[in-house]
């Protein structure tokens, strides 16, 4: 049977709570049996009711959420065209959260290094984007620590070498990349951009970079696949694309979610370990959030309480803090081959502790200094691994996240053994200008690299080694072992306590 066209006289006769239709992209809807359970009320419901509600719709939903959640008697047609007036599409006004400090951005070719994507974002994103992406656990000090613990590593540069030609390409998990950046997990991608995760991913294939995505993405992982497999002209290669899982409390839901991503096409699955609670993020609790806002791969919607209205506390709740070493067999069987790392590792003892359980990488991450204060900078974990159990290098991949913002760095982690580096806030901030933001800051970076690499006489990635740092400064910050010298107390001071 073919689509039923139904005219925008009729579809406005559908305008009350006990019957009610909406317009979302030309597609008519009966919400009627949703109404009452809607997560942001029945009322905003009712402002679109007979009407055109895609422009509302699309700036908290993906535009397949709608489309696949409410059951196929509810898809009730297809809106006749020649029906509709110019005045019916405009949106009854509806009053806006607080607006951007000040929209005007500088114009994306005089930006020239990760510093001006991440001031320009905080110029021009709203007040709630900007707390989100920027805010850290309390005080920031791993926030801020994770960056400046680089500069505190030097360089040793080598001379008289034939840099003329560089390759920076390498490969992450069996999968190539053309420079050995990943995009990190991140949230919420709709808050600084339309497209959100989708943009991110075009990006990525554009440029030859693997893709996390998160579990709380503000788009479904198809849509997201749907947008990183859309044809580049000219290029025939396809980048990966990864799925970060925070395991949720109802396991069945983990279950199908990974089997759901499997299908689609992903080639890894990171499940983060670092997050068993979200941290207490001080500047993102003090803007509220719209409670609009929801996540369609967990169901969670967003609602301020009284401790604030920090969205990766209000996203999180579904997180299980029960997950344990003995749950990442049943993560194996679910991924079904797939290649499983553990993001969040802080330790040399948990890194030996994930060799020994059989995952196939590790991720240093401490969240971006989103989780817990005064974590180490996830640098220094790398050196740690570098002094304490430098096998783990020989048994599986280990990468880096958290604080990178320059060409050196990237060199840095590399140095210390890291395979490919992540960076989050960099993509979120560049997002601000879209699929050619992304391009350009990666761009930034990749020249950057490239100099560095020049710089210290290495002309392909497998030639960097620690010799080419000077970790003197840092060194003294690393435990001798796996454990930490207090780690057994003597039983004198436990009578003490």
């Amino acid at each position: 049977m073919g689509a039923r066209y139904i005219s925008v006289e009729e579809i406005s006769r559908h305008n009350t709570v006990d019957d009610l239709w909406i317009v979302v992209d030309n597609t008519i809807y009966d919400v009627t049996a949703f109404a009452p359970d809607h997560p942001g009320g029945v009322n905003i419901l009712l402002r679109y009711a007979g009407r055109d509600a895609t422009a509302a719709y699309s700036e908290v939903h993906a535009s397949s959420l709608i489309r696949t959640t409410l059951p196929t008697a509810s898809h009730i047609g297809i809106v006749e065209k020649s029906t509709i007036p110019d005045e019916w599409t405009n949106p009854p006004t509806i009053p806006q959260p607080q607006n951007q400090v000040d929209t005007t951005k500088p114009p994306l070719e005089s930006l020239i290094c990760a510093y001006d994507f991440e001031l320009a974002a905080e110029r021009s994103f709203t007040p709630k984007a900007w707390a989100f992406a920027s805010s850290a656990a309390t005080d920031c000090y791993t926030r801020d620590r994770n960056r400046s613990a680089y500069k505190d590593i030097s360089l040793r540069p080598r001379i008289l070498r034939n840099v003329k030609t560089v390759n920076r390409s390498t490969t992450m998990l069996g999968q190539s990349m053309r420079s050995p950046v990943f995009c990190s997990a991140t949230s919420m991608g709709k808050m600084f951009h339309p497209e959100g995760e989708r943009e991110i991913a075009r990006a990525c294939q554009k440029l030859g970079l693997p893709q996390m995505v998160s579990t709380s993405s503000s788009y479904p992982f198809a849509d997201v696949m749907d947008a990183h497999n859309e044809h580049v002209p000219g290029q025939t290669e396809t980048t990966p694309v990864f799925f970060q899982l925070y395991m949720d409390k109802n396991r069945e839901k983990s279950e199908k979610l990974l089997a759901h991503v499997r299908e689609r096409g992903a080639k890894a699955i990171f499940l983060t370990v670092d997050a068993p609670v979200t941290g207490k993020r001080e500047a993102d609790e003090r803007v509220k959030v719209d409670e609009s806002i929801s996540s369609p791969m967990t169901g969670v919607q967003a609602k301020n309480d009284k401790k604030g209205g920090a969205l990766g506390r209000i996203m999180g709740s579904f997180i299980d803090p029960t997950t344990v070493w003995e749950d990442i067999a049943w993560i194996r069987e679910c991924a079904a081959g797939l290649p499983v790392v553990l993001k969040g590792v802080q330790t040399a003892s948990d890194a030996v502790k994930a060799m020994e359980a059989g995952v196939d990488g590790i991720l240093l991450s401490n969240h971006g200094g989103r989780s817990l204060d005064t974590a180490p900078a996830t640098i220094l974990v790398l050196l740690e691994l570098q002094k304490c159990c430098p096998e783990i290098f020989d048994k599986l991949e280990v990468y880096v996240d958290g604080g990178i913002s320059r060409g050196t760095d990237i060199f840095k982690a590399l140095c210390l053994g890291a395979r490919a580096v992540g960076i989050g806030r960099g993509f979120l901030y560049s997002l601000n200008y879209g699929k050619e933001g992304i391009e350009h800051f990666v761009d930034i970076l990749n020249d950057e690299l490239e100099t560095t690499m020049r710089m210290c006489g290495v002309t392909a990635l497998d030639q960097v080694h620690p010799g080419l740092l000077n970790t003197g400064a840092v060194d003294h910050l690393i435990p001798s072992g796996e454990e930490h010298p207090y780690a057994r107390w003597r039983p004198t001071m436990k009578s003490r306590l």
